[in-house]
């Protein structure tokens, strides 16, 4: 029988922390906490307590869901008065340098209870709890703080910071002036007229209205990406309680003018339903949940954040996949790469099935949406990959269901899909009638997962015919095949360009260098006879998805030339330490970062396609694991208790990019899933 699955408490948390890096300021400032509402919106800091970044904060709402993000509360600054002594808790950086006050020091432990960060602040002999959660579905935020342990009566103060600004920029207050009203148990907050009003409310605390701005906040994460680091915040409003020992304090900041205030009855709802995610998860992986990892549970619960409601018209209960946080919104490839492990992996094959629905509703000229504009509006159509990862997401969906009335429904679309790429669609995507072969591209184009693109300067340019587009594409026609033979329509089409692609896809086999080719048929390149041969770990899908177009000794070269030249403990780079445009750090100001974006850097996502590629060479399901240990216990560092986007391409390999990437955490979730059914 199933374990039974308990909710997580401290002495059973995956991420645990005291004060050796609770009360050293950079250790504790370079963790990061994470919880979101299941519709786009967020809360985040550090475990120090201070922001150091834009995207930090208790309430950044999606007031347009899942898109729409915007601050609306920074922090609560706590001051503590307990027999005789006052504790300023709250930590800041200042413009000036200083910092002030420095709560920090008085942490004496951190961890995360599934999802939710815990802090415990030790005053004297008394012990204060505080934790941060959201409510699913509301742009709502409980902060609760209780008393654990003291011989008397604590008084708490509570300044609530708030804004009102795009999450992706900065307040400079000037002469700004806020409406501040009160309402029941709190205050009403609208910024200006046409703002959506936002609430601060408790139960438990007395609430006085202020207007005070606090100018030159300090981000220094900013300042290490280049960007302006200081800004304003409003000290809007302060709530005081006198807490007994075994009392508990929430404060709720929420857009919803009726949210419940009972933080016990929401915390119970957060709980049950970070069970119902684990049992879920026990359930479709029986043999490997019994000795699974402790973090592979954690990021279970991690997989969870990135899915969000996107209601259409034809599909109100639609889905998608935040990419990142804290600064992406929903993207096709993203979501199609990471949608088997964060949807199927995880016994939540109902989510992946709204998911491919819903963007099915969004296919045009036989292509997925790259993106979908943070402030709303219509999709970009600008990826050859996210229509192909589409189709392996349909295929692994219909592989772990047999739904075959999904199916049916999909099935035109996707038929549709191939004519499109096999007619010709944008950015002269087509199928070349030579060799059946994929080309895409154009001067200043970028349609693959290389994607960065500095002003008119594509940073990788990879117009031709990429490796791992037509690993993807035969895998495309290959599923076709399989999918008409099961609803008795003819497969003729299918097995013809897919026969014909696998017997050209020998054109990018590199015999000098004993790997795949990058790209071939790269227009004006003809000193290289049309070829780029950077070693990229591009080649490693050729491998790793169910049908491989390489025979056997060159599957084997391909794993061995990854493993030796890209592979690190955190993923591969994205290019090889040897080649001319290598850059081993991903850092400074973003020209600087996106020019090593994709020349170097590591990425998380593909340690999972090289873990497969691996056994599939080698048939050793352990080594093939032991791969994915190091990244899995990356948990306790950077984005705590999930993965992050990329890390440097030199050692010691630091995180950097998102704190939480979905096709990291879906792919590592994905194989470990794969190699636990082997």
């Amino acid at each position: 029988m199933p374990q039974r699955i308990e909710p997580q408490t401290e002495s059973n948390s995956h991420v645990r922390f005291g004060r050796d890096i609770c009360c050293d300021l950079p250790a504790a400032e370079s963790r990061e906490w994470l919880v979101t509402n299941g519709i786009g919106g967020f809360a985040s800091g550090t475990v120090s307590g201070g922001l150091t970044r834009r995207y930090h904060g208790l309430l950044i709402a999606a007031l347009q869901p899942p898109v729409g993000r915007t601050q609306l509360v920074g922090a609560l600054d706590e001051t503590v008065r307990y027999s005789g002594a006052t504790y300023a808790l709250a930590t800041h950086r200042w413009a000036s340098g200083a910092v002030d006050p420095q709560g920090f020091l008085y942490l004496e432990s951190f961890h995360l209870e599934g999802a939710t960060p815990v802090w415990t602040y030790a005053l004297a002999d008394a012990l204060l709890e505080k934790r941060v959660w959201m409510a699913q579905a509301e742009n709502t935020t409980f902060v609760q703080y209780t008393v654990l342990r003291a011989t008397g009566p604590l008084e708490i103060d509570l300044k609530a910071l708030v804004n009102y600004r795009d999450f992706h920029s900065l307040t400079h207050a000037g002469d700004w002036h806020m409406k501040i009203a009160p309402v029941e148990h709190g205050v009403m907050i609208l910024p200006f007229d046409t703002a959506t009003p936002f609430f601060l409310k408790s139960a438990q605390a007395s609430c006085e209205p202020r207007h005070e701005w606090y100018r030159d906040c300090f981000l220094p994460r900013e300042t290490e990406r280049g960007l302006e680091d200081r800004e304003d915040q409003l000290f809007a409003a302060l709530f005081r309680a006198k807490l007994d020992p075994g009392e508990s304090l929430t404060i709720v900041a929420t857009t919803e003018a009726t949210t419940i205030l009972d933080a016990e009855a929401s915390r119970v709802q957060r709980a049950s339903h970070e069970v119902d995610l684990l049992k879920r998860w026990q359930t479709q992986n029986v043999k490997l949940a019994a000795d699974a990892p402790g973090w592979l549970r954690q990021l279970v619960l991690a997989a969870d954040q990135f899915i969000v409601k996107r209601s259409l018209p034809e599909e109100p209960d639609g889905r998608s996949v935040i990419a990142g946080y804290h600064w992406f919104a929903d993207w096709g490839r993203d979501t199609m790469i990471a949608l088997p492990g964060l949807g199927l992996a995880t016994g939540r094959a109902d989510v992946a099935r709204q998911i491919l629905l819903a963007f099915s509703r969004y296919v045009d000229g036989g292509m997925l949406p790259n993106n979908f504009p943070d402030a709303g509006g219509k999709p970009e159509y600008n990826s050859v990959d996210a229509a192909l990862w589409y189709f392996e997401a349909v295929r692994q969906y219909f592989e772990a269901t047999q739904d075959a009335a999904t199916l049916q429904k999909l099935f035109p679309v996707l038929a549709a899909m191939i004519d499109a790429h096999v007619a010709g669609t944008r950015y002269n995507i087509h199928v070349d009638g030579a060799d059946g072969l994929l080309y895409a591209g154009g001067p200043g184009i970028q349609l693959t997962w290389m994607d960065v693109k500095i002003g008119d300067w594509v940073v990788t340019p990879r117009t031709g015919k990429p490796v791992e587009i037509n690993a993807l594409w035969i895998n495309a026609l290959e599923t076709m095949a399989q999918f008409a033979h099961l609803l008795n329509k003819s497969v003729n089409t299918y097995e013809r360009l897919s026969t014909q692609a696998t017997k050209s896809f020998q054109k990018f086999w590199n015999a000098e260098r004993n790997c795949c080719f990058d790209v071939i048929d790269v227009p004006g390149s003809a000193k290289t006879g049309g070829k780029d041969g950077s070693v990229r770990p591009n080649q490693i899908l050729a491998v790793s998805l169910t049908v491989s177009p390489l025979n056997a000794e060159q599957q084997k070269s391909v794993v061995e030339t990854c493993g030796q030249r890209l592979l690190t403990s955190h993923g591969l780079r994205s290019l090889a330490p040897e080649e001319p445009n290598y850059q081993g750090h991903y850092g400074g100001d973003p020209r600087s970062r996106d020019s090593a974006y994709h020349q170097g850097t590591v990425w998380g996502w593909l340690l999972g396609p090289f873990a497969l590629a691996h056994f599939r060479v080698y048939n050793d399901r352990s080594a093939a694991l032991r791969y994915l240990e190091p990244l899995g216990s990356h948990i306790s560092a950077y984005g705590l208790g999930t993965l992050a986007e990329i890390f440097d391409g030199d050692p010691p390999h630091a995180p950097r990019g998102c704190i939480a990437q979905a096709w990291t955490v879906g792919e590592i979730l994905r194989t470990y899933s794969e190699l636990a059914k082997t």
